[in-house]
């Protein structure tokens, strides 16, 4: 009965070892970095993003400079003049308002543009991993650049330098 009791725990311990799931490591923030396509793009991005804040800025002084000689000039207006030069400054407010939205709302410009440029930069990526994942028999790919929870990681399980050789870039 001992020997039977043994070789069924054996036997457990052994079908448990070999449906163990291998996983592996990525650091998409390295990968991303060594990828000189994605390195353009985000400058680009960027680049049109701090001149599309400036335009918002500009509109926005013109609305505060016209507030201020709005209430320096108060006094002498009338009120259709007062309330005329109150719709200017409103519309101007409303001016910058529409157009931070149109470039950096939900579905504005700057997301539209980051869709056109970094997008299939992404999906290289993304099927690089998945490609190096199914070659090494892995069930899972963490990327240890979003995760905060993991603390410590053998560097043999880091497949990053495998994807960026599967990309075609050698690091």
């Amino acid at each position: 009965m001992k020997k039977f009791a043994l070789v069924l725990l054996l036997t457990v311990i052994g079908a448990i070892g070999a449906n163990a799931q291998k996983f592996a490591l990525v650091d998409m923030e390295y990968i991303l970095r060594n990828v000189p396509s994605y390195e353009m793009a985000s400058e680009q991005l960027n680049q049109l993003s701090q001149r599309w804040q400036r335009e918002i800025e500009n509109i926005g002084t013109e609305a505060q400079t016209m507030y201020q000689s709005y209430l320096a000039d108060k006094v002498f207006l009338t009120d259709d003049q007062a309330k005329a030069r109150e719709q200017e400054i409103a519309n101007k407010e409303k001016e910058a308002t529409e157009l931070r939205m149109r470039y950096f709302g939900p579905e504005g410009e700057l997301y539209q543009k980051q869709q056109t440029l970094l997008r299939p930069i992404q999906d290289d990526v993304y099927n690089a991993i998945k490609r190096v994942a199914e070659e090494r028999g892995y069930q899972a790919v963490f990327d240890r650049a979003s995760s905060s929870e993991i603390i410590y990681a053998s560097p043999r399980i880091d497949i990053s330098n495998e994807v960026l050789t599967k990309l075609g870039y050698s690091n």
